[in-house]
């Protein structure tokens, strides 16, 4: 194998010699993957690997992660800061960096002044390093002191995240990958492992040859993972709660749930019974499209494994349902017992490569280190830390990335700073949207790419280093913080966004009294003493970068008592093993869970089912991958998987393209005819600029405030094939 090589020569891949092999952490999706990026003579990234003796990935990597070192010299990158009054009026001008951030400090104090505080907002990111959230977190609680400040993790996990807050007591996913080795019975909801996350795929297959056991996939689609599947349970799409409260139905009437454990560790079984006793299998297969004696065989299989695991992604999460979708995962798996050892789990299977680190330190949804600007004690400590008058925090948490795009249509929001995100391609309702941005004062986009779709309605670009062009931490999935090394300099004029978060800092009055660490690893050592605490599950009080890079990943908690300076530290691999939540009272809460059927379902002016999802090539908006021809050429543009029954009724041929419509809007896609989808369903990778997010509903979950992208009902119409090309291509011109 190529890691590993203690001898100087030359490494040669596709006739580039590597000279150096750096290590570094991927930056596309949640797995983690351990990966070294081979650097020529000239100090250019050639090649990318697998690390082998990383735990996360054992040398493996997806088709993004083999191709990732072409991000360094991908097309569209930014240079310098650029500036402009009028979008679309006036062209941009290249600026100067402290020219940029004079104007952009002054321009939000401005707004505030004139509008209020909370009339400027921010939205960040999954992208980011973790220190880098942290700084960020800083600047906007400290120093702006906005409230309207979210990421735009709220699209993809803000589901999984109330969830476990409302079940636990606190964020943070249980379990771990290994939960994979020694479970005995899986279901995966509204996953499809192979194509968004192949790497844990892979370690599930492995785990499946290993030790066989029952693999149950619920999805409407006919997906990768559902191929596999021992069962596959198409659901009607958003019904998945009235299958869990199903399955609970029948564990508790059949006496197959693990009252020892409930009884010790939690609170809400009477009311949870109660529920569910609506939920009898025949009463549910009516609604969710499961017939009786599967949901019995599925409920007996799950309660009567020794241990039995739960993984999900966006298929629960982007629902109206979503964070109750999630405490009927958390619930399934606490009257089972599974909560906490070897096999037994509710695992939330993450986005992007460092949601886990905006959820710990950006301070989106608080403050730093899962602290709640709801508690005083919380704003009393963090002022006191960062040495500013605690009145200066709100008492509660402002608006969510889906609650500030209409604050910004009724005038309430003044200025927006869009921090490595594109809403108008990740946002529902794209034509909104940009009817929504068009109304900003001011807007600044921050991001490694000046191409990005949002950027034609900027005032201000700030061009950010990319990925490994800096230094700092992400947290994976499991909970495993791993080391992103800077692999090659920033290129141009470019700047690490830590450096632009403490440049930016330097405006504001606040910004001179709170310290700024010069170096991410300083910010680091701030967040270590934040995290300490007999009590916190977030904990990496023990861990540093270069401990982290020699053992390939630390999972947290890992305390300072913890650590060994001669030893390769695992951190601890599961949370709540000694039956201890987050609570008040240290119990779980089983929450009951009534389903109210609030989707817009198909009838007969749009009689198909919509749906949307990712391919393995791509990664969210393609702001990288679709620059990168060995992504794109195998994932070119946008398609439709739609049945060939449902197409032979409406003369719609192969290859052809359609007319997708909506109540929203409309979408011009080449049809794939497939027998993946229901007759009564379509398919749509969500990739792509100008095309799902044109029709999509997005109506939010009360608790999370997440968009349902994964429901609503359109109609599909033939259209002029000529002219389909034509119009296709002019809305993806930029």
């Amino acid at each position: 194998m190529l890691f590993g090589r203690k001898d100087r020569n030359p490494i040669r891949i596709a006739d580039k010699q590597v000279k150096e092999w750096k290590y570094t952490t991927c930056g596309y999706c949640s797995t983690g993957c351990s990966i070294n990026v081979g650097l020529d003579e000239d100090g250019n990234a050639v090649a990318t690997q697998g690390v082998a003796d990383a735990d996360v990935n054992r040398g493996k990597l997806c088709i993004k992660g083999i191709f990732e070192h072409e991000l360094f010299k991908a097309a569209g990158r930014g240079d310098n800061p650029l500036i402009r009054s009028k979008p679309y009026e006036e062209d941009f001008k290249e600026t100067d960096w402290d020219s940029a951030l004079d104007h952009m400090g002054a321009e939000i104090q401005r707004i505030q002044q004139e509008h209020g505080k909370d009339s400027f907002a921010i939205i960040s990111t999954g992208q980011l390093l973790t220190e880098e959230f942290y700084t960020l977190g800083k600047l906007a609680r400290g120093c702006i002191g906005s409230n309207n400040y979210d990421g735009n993790t709220t699209l993809c996990m803000a589901s999984a995240v109330s969830g476990y807050k409302r079940s636990f007591g606190s964020d943070g996913p249980p379990g771990c990958y290994d939960d994979f080795e020694h479970t005995e019975c899986l279901i995966a909801w509204g996953s499809n492992l192979p194509e968004q996350h192949p790497i844990i795929y892979w370690r599930l297959k492995e785990a499946l040859e290993k030790r066989k056991f029952p693999l149950i996939v619920v999805d409407p689609r006919v997906t990768m993972l559902a191929q596999f599947a021992d069962m596959h349970l198409p659901i009607t799409p958003g019904t998945d709660l009235v299958l869990m409260n199903s399955l609970m139905h029948v564990i508790l009437a059949e006496g197959l749930e693990d009252r020892e454990y409930i009884n010790a560790h939690t609170k809400g079984i009477e009311e949870v019974e109660a529920c569910v006793k609506d939920y009898d299998p025949i009463t549910a297969s009516k609604i969710c499209g499961i017939d009786e004696d599967t949901i019995r065989n599925v409920a007996r299989l799950y309660a009567k494994a020794g241990a039995a695991m739960s993984i999900w992604t966006m298929g629960i999460n982007q629902s109206t349902h979503g964070s109750d979708g999630v405490v009927g995962i958390n619930s399934l798996n606490l009257i089972t017992g599974n909560i906490g050892k070897p096999g037994g789990t509710s695992l939330s299977i993450t986005g992007q490569c460092n949601a886990m680190g905006t959820r710990e330190w950006s301070s989106c949804s608080g403050l730093p280190g899962y602290r709640a600007l709801e508690k005083p004690e919380h704003r009393k400590e963090i002022a006191e830390f960062w040495g500013i008058d605690e009145e200066f925090f709100p008492k509660k948490r402002g608006l969510t990335e889906t609650d500030i795009f209409p604050a910004i249509e009724t005038g309430q929001i003044k200025g927006l700073w869009l921090v490595a995100t594109n809403p108008m391609t990740s946002m529902p309702n794209t034509a909104r949207i940009r009817k929504t941005l068009e109304k900003l004062d001011f807007l600044v986009i921050q991001d490694a790419y000046a191409d990005v779709e949002t950027t034609q309605y900027a005032h201000m670009f700030l061009p950010a280093a990319v990925w490994a062009e800096k230094e700092g931490c992400f947290t994976n999935t499991e909970r495993r913080v791993n080391i992103v090394r800077q692999v090659v300099k920033p290129k141009g004029n470019t700047k690490p966004d830590f450096w632009i978060f403490k440049e930016l800092a330097k405006r504001f009055p606040n910004g001179q009294k709170i310290h700024f660490p010069e170096t991410p690893e300083g910010a680091f050592e701030e967040m270590k003493q934040l995290s300490k605490g007999d009590k916190r599950t977030l904990d990496i009080s023990g861990m540093t970068h270069d401990l982290i890079e020699k053992s390939r990943g630390i999972q947290w908690p890992y305390r300072e008592d913890d650590h060994q300076d001669d030893a390769v530290a695992k951190g601890n691999p599961r949370l709540y093993s000694d039956g201890v939540f987050q609570t008040p009272d240290g119990k779980a809460n089983l929450i009951p869970l009534p389903f109210i059927n609030n989707n817009e379902v198909p009838d007969d002016d749009y009689p198909f089912w919509m749906n949307s999802g990712r391919v393995v090539e791509h990664f969210h908006t393609r702001t990288r991958t679709g620059k990168l021809g060995n992504l794109n050429k195998f994932s070119p543009t946008p398609y439709m998987e739609m049945n060939p029954d449902a197409a032979r009724e409406l003369g719609v041929a192969h290859q052809s393209y359609v007319r997708l419509v909506s109540r929203r809007g409309d979408a011009v896609v080449m049809v794939q005819l497939t027998q993946r989808v229901p007759r009564n369903m379509v398919f749509i990778p969500f990739h792509f600029h100008d095309c799902v997010n044109r029709v999509s509903l997005g109506l939010l979950d009360p608790h999370s405030r997440q968009p349902a992208f994964k429901q609503c009902a359109v109609r599909i119409e033939k259209v002029d094939q000529q002219l389909a090309g034509e119009l296709n291509a002019e809305r993806r011109t930029y």
